[in-house]
């Protein structure tokens, strides 16, 4: 009953194309919590990659992976809210979205500035609290590993 593990192997068992094995796996994982699960579970009725398309558990396991802190679906979350033409919504997560370091997200933030639907103050405290979460972020260790993932990228 590990949720990571789970999620894990939902992710591998949509790698092989085996669509209904994830949506089991993942379920599972999302039973359990984990965010990263109710994210993927969330794309799968997005794409309707093992279950029918559903919007509403799309955005049901989409709010249940931002509640968990999933970066992604907070983004995602502030994308349907635009849609459906909740732009103080919308900004809203993308706020919160940008707190935890999504650059994306930063960037709808500023086109919601532009528009008038964050202010001045709202954006200067999101390009604060962005950059800290950026800096928060830095460390050797992810400086070598992204020497090395770019060095096997260039091998290629």
């Amino acid at each position: 009953n590990d949720p990571i593990a789970l999620c894990q192997m939902g992710v591998h068992r949509r790698e092989e194309g085996d669509y209904s094995g994830a949506f089991q796996y993942l379920t599972k994982a999302a039973d359990l919590g984990d965010a990263q699960a109710h994210y993927d579970l969330s794309c799968s009725y997005h794409n309707g990659l093992g279950v029918k398309k559903d919007k509403k558990k799309e955005v049901y396991h989409m709010e249940q992976a931002a509640i968990e802190g999933h970066v992604l679906a907070r983004n995602n979350l502030g994308c349907v809210e635009e849609e459906n033409g909740r732009m103080e919504r919308a900004a809203k997560h993308w706020i919160i979205a940008v707190n935890l370091g999504h650059s994306h997200s930063l960037d709808a933030v500023k086109s919601c500035y532009r528009q008038g639907f964050v202010s001045k103050e709202d954006l200067a405290k999101a390009l604060r609290a962005h950059q800290a979460a950026l800096d928060a972020m830095k460390s050797p260790q992810r400086d070598e590993a992204n020497a090395i993932r770019d060095y096997m990228k260039s091998r290629k």
